[in-house]
């Protein structure tokens, strides 16, 4: 009798450390899908930001790479507005009104370039963010095409 009940002591041990494994890496998994969640969510209106920011331009666009990174400046109505992407981080910045957002903080990589179609030129933003996980197998790659009202 002592010994059937080690048994079952040893079989209900091995099953609650199978059940714990099982919830911890669901738990693990669970919250590193809630993060990119968000993270598309912020790339989405920092897209809808600059698709905006690109169709109210009132003067030529203009890209620079630095050292730092990649900054692309647009002018608008009396002001201009700064994307600045540097160490992994995506910023918009209004010098007018001494503003500086930080709208994306985990970026992997970001390249904004004209996009000559016809007469027209558009512009196109590649974004890239960096995964949560190491065994993500889908990379976030996003890109965002806009129009500028004045060419």
């Amino acid at each position: 009798m002592l010994i059937e009940c080690m048994v079952y002591i040893a079989v209900f041990a091995i099953l609650l450390g199978i059940g714990f494994a099982a919830f911890y890496f669901s738990w693990d998994h669970t919250r590193a899908l809630i993060g990119t969640t968000d993270e598309i969510a912020s790339a989405l209106h920092a897209g809808e930001r600059w698709r905006a920011d690109v169709r109210g331009a009132t003067g030529k666009i203009s890209v620079e790479m630095t050292t730092s990174g990649e900054v692309v400046r647009i002018p608008e109505a009396g002001k201009e507005i700064i994307y600045r992407f540097a160490s992994g981080e995506l910023r918009r910045e209004s010098p007018a009104a001494n503003i500086s957002q930080l709208l994306l903080p985990r970026v992997k990589a970001s390249q904004m370039a004209a996009d000559a179609r016809g007469p027209v030129t558009a512009w196109r933003w590649e974004l890239e963010l960096k995964e949560h996980r190491r065994e993500t197998l889908l990379p976030l790659l996003f890109t965002f095409a806009a129009v500028p009202k004045q060419p």
